[in-house]
C-alpha cells in the first residue's frame, strides 16, 4: 500500500505478487495488485482480478475499502453498491457497511434505494441523521421525477409526514433537520406552514447563518403577498443595520406595493407580525432621512443610506412623482456623494446605476463639478496636474472612468481622441509611482487608465484607424510588464491577438490567467474559438483537452460534494450540487468542445497515423446518435469578463447574448452533423450486397445509407438557417461575443465543397449497389460531380492567396481571414480524400472482377466503364492542387520569414523609446504566431498528400 501512495506502482505490483505465492486467497493482496495494474495501464487485467475478489463477497474492511479505491478510479462507481449489497447481506447488523452502501448509492443516484438504505440504517441504529438520509432522499425523488404531479401528490408529502411524525414525537436535535422541513413545506408551496415553523419553537435552531430566520421568513411573506410584513421586517432590519441593500429594495417595493393597494393599517391591534408599518412615500422619504441623518454620526461612513435616497429618487421618476417630495436634485446628490466616497474604487460602480437620472446636457458640467474638487496639482504653467496621492488618483480615477460612461469620449474627433490617450498614458506612468511597493500579484493603483487608453485606441480602429491597434498592443504588454498578474490586461490582449489572427502568444496568456474550475466553462470558449481556426492545431488540442478533463471530473466531484453534504446535513446544498452538475453536462461550451475535439483528431490522424474506420471506433461514434442536449443548451459564457465603461447603447446587450447563443448553436448542429455524417463513411463500405438491399430494409434493419441521406438532408436545413440568419448582418460589440466560424465557412465556399462531397458518397453507393452494367447515367453524375469538385476547391485555393501581413505606408495589416480560409481549405480537402477513399473501396473491387473477366475471355480489348478514367483524373487533380497549395504555403512562409519588421517606421512619434521596445515585441509575436500556423498547416496538408498518392486504383 505505500508503494501505492508513493507512486511506484510497478512495485507494489511485484511486491503483491510475493505476498500472494505465501497465501494464495489474500484477497487484500489482490485487489493492491489491481489497483497497480490499473495505474500502469493495464485495465482489463485488473478488472479481471477484481472481479474475482468480488466474487467471493468479502466482509472483510481493507478489501472493501481497497475494491472501492479501484471501482472509483475505473469510474464504475455502479459497481460498488453492488460489493455492499453483499457485505450487508452477510453481515445485517453492520452499521458501517450499511452506511457505505447508502454513499455508493448517492454516488450513482439511485434515490430510492437510498430512501431504503437509509431506513434499514435507522432500524439498526435509531440515529436521527439517518432518519433524514431517508427522507431527504425522498426529497431528490421528488426533483428528479419528470411527473411533476407524482413529485407533489407522493414523494414530498410521505416526506412531510415522516418529519411530521419526529416534530410530534419531540425528536427534532439538529438546524438541519428544521431547514430540511422548510424545504419540503416550501416546494409542496405550503407557505403558511412553511412560515409557522421558522416563527415557531422550531425556528430558534437556524442559528448557523446570520439572520437565517428573518430571510426565511421574507421569503415566505412575499410568497405569500404579505406585503404589510414584508414591509415592517425591513424596516426592522434596516434600524438593526442601514447598509444592508436588499433590504432597501424590499423596503421601498412593499411600499408601493401598499400604496397601490391603497392599504390602511387596522385601528384597534398592531398594524403587523412583525410590527409598524409603513404605507405612504412621506414615511419613506421621511425614514431615509432618518437614516442619514443617524448615519452622519457614524464614525465609519456607510455607504447605503445615500444610495438608498438616489433608489426612491429613481423610483419615484418612475411612477411620475417625485418634485414635491423635496429630496433634493440627483446631480447634487451624487456630487455629495462623490466628495464623500469618491476616494474608494466603488464610488463609481455606485453611481454608474444612477446615471440616467442625469439629463444629458448637464454631463459635462457635472464632470467639471466633479474635477474641481479634486486635489491635483501641476509642476508648470502648461503641464497637466497630477495627483499627489493615492486618494486623489482614485478620485481623478473615478471621474475618468464616468466621462467614459457619459459617453463625452466617444463624441470626440480623432485628434482629441488622441491627446486623451496621450494624457491617459502619462497619469497612468505617473501613478505607477505610487505602487512601487505592491508585490507581484497586486495591481497597480492606475491600471486603469492604461485600460481606458487601450479602449480609446479600440474606438478609433474600429473607426477604420490600423495604426491604434498595434498602439493598443504595446500599451498591454507595457501594462501587464508592470501589473503581471492583471486578468483585464490579458484578457484584453487575448481578444485583439485573436482579432489579428494570431495565436501564438494568446495560449501563454490564458495558461497566466490560471484559469480554475468552473473558468473553463465561462471563459473557456476565449481559446477554444480561435485556436483551431487559427490553424493552431496542437494548441487547440490541448485547449480542448482542459474544458473536458474539467467537464468529465465534475461528474465524479459532484458526486463527492453530495456525500459530503449528507454527511453535514447540508441538505439545501444537495439540489444545488445536482442542480450545478446539470448545467453543466448541457452546457453549450461542453457540447462545442467534445464535437470539435473529434473533428479535430480525425483531422490530424484518420488515414494517417490510423484508418479512420479505427478512428471513429476509438471515439465510439456513430451517425446514428446524437449526444447533444438541444433543448436544454445553457450558454454558460461570461460575456461581460472583460470591463467596459461604454454607455448602454454601446454596451453588450441581452438581444446580442440571445442573438450570439442563436449562431453558436446553429454552427454547432453544422459542425456535428458534419461529423455524423463523416463517421457514418466506414459503416457504409461493408454492407454490400448487390441487387438485394431492400431485402435489409425489410428486415427491419434500416439500411445505413438512410441514415447519411436524412442527415445529409438536417445538415441542408441548418446551413439554410445559417444562412438567413446571417442575412441579418449583426454586429457584436467589439468586446462582446466573438462571432462564429459560420460566415468564413459559408463565404469562402467550403461548405458548398462538403455538401457536394456527401451527395457523391449517396452516388457512390448507388453504383456499388446497382453494379456496372446499366449504370452508364449514374456513372456520368459522378463524373460530373467530381469535375465541380475540382472546380470548387480550386476556387477555395484561390480565396487562400495573398499575403498573411502586408506593410502598408509604414504600418502593418494582418489578414487573418486568408488564415482561416486556408485552414477550411485542410479540413475540406481532408473530407474529400475520406469520400475518396470510400469511391476506392468501392471501385477496386469492381476493377479486380473485371480483370478476372478479361483473362478468362483471353480478349485483349474489355470496355473499361467511365468512372474508373473519371475517378483517376479526379484523384490526380487532387494531388496536383494539394501541391501547389503546399508550394504556395512554402512561398507564404518564406515572405514571412524575410519580412523585417524593425524597418518599419512608426510614423507615430507620439511613441516614446519606452513603447518602441513593446511595440517591436508585439509585431515579433504576431509574426511568429503567423509563421506557426503556416508551419502547421503546411505539415498537416503534406501528410494528406502522402494519402492521396495510395489512392491510384
Amino acid at each position: 500500500a505505500d508503494y501505492l501512495d508513493n507512486g511506484n506502482n510497478k512495485m507494489a505490483i511485484q511486491q503483491a505478487d510475493k505476498l500472494l505465492k505465501k497465501h494464495k486467497d489474500l484477497h487484500c493482496a489482490k485487489v493492491l495488485k489491481a489497483i497497480g495494474l490499473q495505474r500502469t495501464g493495464k485495465q482489463d487485467e485488473a478488472y479481471a482480478l477484481a472481479q474475482e475478489v468480488a466474487a467471493l463477497e468479502p466482509t472483510d474492511d481493507n478489501s472493501l475499502q481497497a475494491l472501492t479505491i479501484l471501482y472509483r478510479e475505473m469510474h464504475r462507481p455502479e459497481l460498488v453498491t453492488k460489493l455492499y449489497e453483499a457485505a450487508v447481506k452477510k453481515v445485517p447488523s453492520s452499521e458501517e457497511y450499511h452506511s457505505h452502501l447508502f454513499m455508493a448509492y448517492a454516488r450513482v443516484g439511485e434515490y430510492k434505494k437510498m430512501q431504503q438504505a437509509g431506513m434499514a440504517l435507522y432500524k439498526i441504529v435509531p440515529k436521527n441523521p439517518y432518519y433524514f438520509w431517508s427522507v431527504m432522499s425522498l426529497i431528490m425523488q421528488s426533483i428528479s421525477a419528470q411527473d411533476e404531479n407524482l413529485s407533489k401528490t407522493m414523494f414530498l408529502p410521505l416526506a412531510e409526514r415522516m418529519v411530521e411524525k419526529m416534530v410530534k414525537e419531540d425528536k427534532i436535535e439538529a438546524e438541519a433537520e428544521v431547514e430540511l422541513y422548510y424545504m419540503i413545506l416550501e416546494r409542496l408551496e405550503k407557505y403558511k406552514e412553511a412560515l409557522d415553523v421558522v416563527r415557531g419553537k422550531l425556528g430558534e435552531k437556524l442559528t448557523s447563518e446570520l439572520q437565517s430566520r428573518e430571510n426565511k421568513c421574507m421569503a415566505m411573506y412575499k410568497k405569500l403577498c404579505r406585503w404589510p410584513e414584508c414591509n415592517a421586517l425591513s424596516r426592522r432590519l434596516l434600524l438593526k443595520n442601514s447598509d444592508d441593500w436588499q433590504f432597501y429594495i424590499t423596503y421601498f417595493d412593499s411600499v408601493f406595493q401598499l400604496i397601490d393597494e391603497s392599504w390602511t393599517p387596522p385601528l384597534e391591534e398592531e398594524h403587523s407580525l412583525e410590527g409598524e408599518v409603513h404605507y405612504s412615500i412621506e414615511q419613506a422619504v421621511k425614514f431615509i432621512e432618518e437614516r442619514i441623518t443617524e448615519e452622519s454620526k457614524n464614525a465609519r461612513p456607510l455607504r447605503g443610506p445615500y444610495l438608498a435616497k438616489l433608489e426612491l429618487i429613481r423610483r419615484l421618476r418612475y411612477r411620475g412623482c417625485n418634485d414635491e417630495y423635496k429630496l433634493g436634485d440627483p446631480e447634487e446628490l451624487m456630487f455629495q456623494y462623490f466628495k464623500k466616497f469618491g476616494d474608494k474604487p466603488c464610488c463609481f460602480t455606485d453611481l454608474k446605476v444612477f446615471v440616467d437620472l442625469l439629463p444629458s446636457s448637464q454631463y459635462t458640467k457635472f464632470i467639471s463639478q466633479l474635477l474641481e474638487v479634486i486635489p491635483l496639482s501641476a509642476a508648470a504653467e502648461n503641464e497637466i496636474a497630477l495627483p499627489a496621492d493615492i486618494k486623489a488618483l482614485q478620485q481623478h480615477l473615478c471621474v475618468v472612468q464616468l466621462s467614459r460612461l457619459l459617453g463625452i469620449y466617444h463624441a470626440m474627433d480623432k485628434k482629441e481622441k488622441l491627446t486623451v490617450v496621450q494624457e491617459l498614458m502619462l497619469r497612468y506612468r505617473h501613478g505607477l509611482g505610487f505602487g512601487k511597493s505592491c508585490l507581484k500579484t497586486e495591481l497597480q493603483f492606475s491600471d486603469y487608465y492604461c485600460l481606458l487608453a487601450v479602449h480609446l485606441l479600440l474606438d478609433l480602429w474600429l473607426e477604420g484607424e490600423e495604426t491604434a491597434v498595434w498602439q493598443c498592443l504595446t500599451l498591454l504588454e507595457e501594462g501587464l510588464s508592470h501589473s503581471p498578474s492583471n486578468a483585464q490586461f490579458k484578457l484584453l490582449l487575448i481578444r485583439i491577438y485573436c482579432r489579428l489572427g494570431a495565436f501564438e502568444p494568446v495560449a501563454e496568456l490564458y495558461s497566466s490567467l490560471d484559469a480554475k474550475h468552473i473558468q473553463h466553462d465561462t471563459i473557456g470558449y476565449l481559446l477554444t474559438r480561435y485556436a483551431e481556426a487559427l490553424g493552431h492545431y496542437t494548441a487547440a488540442s490541448q485547449s480542448c483537452n482542459f474544458a473536458l478533463r474539467f467537464f468529465h471530473s465534475n461528474q465524479k466531484d459532484t458526486s463527492e460534494y453530495i456525500i459530503q453534504a449528507y454527511k453535514y446535513g447540508a441538505f439545501e446544498k444537495i439540489p444545488e450540487f445536482i442542480a450545478f452538475r446539470n448545467r453543466l453536462n448541457s452546457s453549450l461550451h461542453f457540447a462545442q468542445v467534445r464535437t470539435e475535439r473529434m473533428l479535430l483528431d480525425l483531422l490530424l490522424e484518420a488515414n494517417i497515423s490510423t484508418s479512420l474506420e479505427e478512428s471513429i471506433k476509438s471515439m465510439s461514434l456513430s451517425p446514428e446518435e446524437d449526444d447533444i442536449p438541444w433543448k436544454d443548451l445553457r450558454d454558460n459564457r461570461d460575456l461581460t469578463v472583460l470591463f467596459n465603461w461604454d454607455p448602454k447603447d454601446r454596451d453588450i446587450s441581452e438581444e446580442h447574448r440571445k442573438l450570439s447563443l442563436e449562431e453558436e448553436t446553429m454552427w454547432l448542429r453544422i459542425r456535428s452533423l458534419t461529423l455524423r455524417l463523416v463517421s457514418g463513411l466506414p459503416t457504409l463500405s461493408h454492407t454490400i450486397q448487390p441487387k438485394n438491399s431492400e431485402k435489409t430494409a425489410e428486415n427491419g434493419v434500416s439500411s445505413k445509407i438512410d441514415t447519411v441521406r436524412s442527415l445529409l438532408q438536417q445538415l441542408e436545413a441548418a446551413v439554410d438557417s445559417g444562412k438567413k440568419f446571417l442575412e441579418q448582418k449583426i454586429q457584436y460589440p467589439v468586446l462582446g461575443p466573438p462571432p462564429t466560424r459560420m460566415a468564413g465557412f459559408f463565404s469562402n465556399g467550403s461548405c458548398q465543397c462538403q455538401t457536394s462531397l456527401f451527395y457523391l458518397v449517396s452516388d457512390i453507393y448507388e453504383l456499388d449497389t446497382n453494379g456496372l452494367e446499366d449504370s452508364a447515367e449514374i456513372q456520368e453524375r459522378i463524373g460530373n460531380s467530381f469535375k465541380s469538385l475540382v472546380e470548387r476547391l480550386t476556387d477555395l485555393f484561390n480565396k487562400c492567396k495573398g499575403d498573411l501581413i502586408e506593410v502598408r505606408d509604414g504600418t502593418l495589416k494582418t489578414h487573418p481571414n486568408l488564415l482561416e480560409n486556408l485552414v477550411f481549405f485542410v479540413e475540406t480537402i481532408s473530407i474529400a480524400l475520406w469520400v475518396s477513399s470510400y469511391c476506392d473501396s468501392v471501385l477496386r473491387p469492381f476493377k479486380s472482377n473485371l480483370q478476372k473477366k478479361k483473362k478468362k475471355k483471353k480478349e485483349s480489348s474489355v470496355a473499361m466503364p467511365p468512372v474508373f478514367t473519371h475517378f483517376l483524373d479526379y484523384i490526380t487533380e487532387l494531388q496536383t492542387l494539394t501541391s501547389n497549395v503546399i508550394d504556395h504555403i512554402k512561398g507564404l512562409e518564406l515572405i514571412l520569414t524575410a519580412l523585417k519588421l524593425e524597418e518599419l517606421s512608426l510614423k507615430d512619434t507620439l511613441l516614446l523609446q519606452e513603447e518602441k521596445k513593446f511595440t517591436k515585441t508585439v509585431q515579433g509575436k504576431v509574426q511568429s504566431s503567423y509563421h506557426h500556423s503556416v508551419q502547421e498547416i503546411g505539415e498537416l496538408l503534406k501528410k494528406r498528400l502522402d494519402t492521396i498518392k495510395k489512392l491510384k486504383i
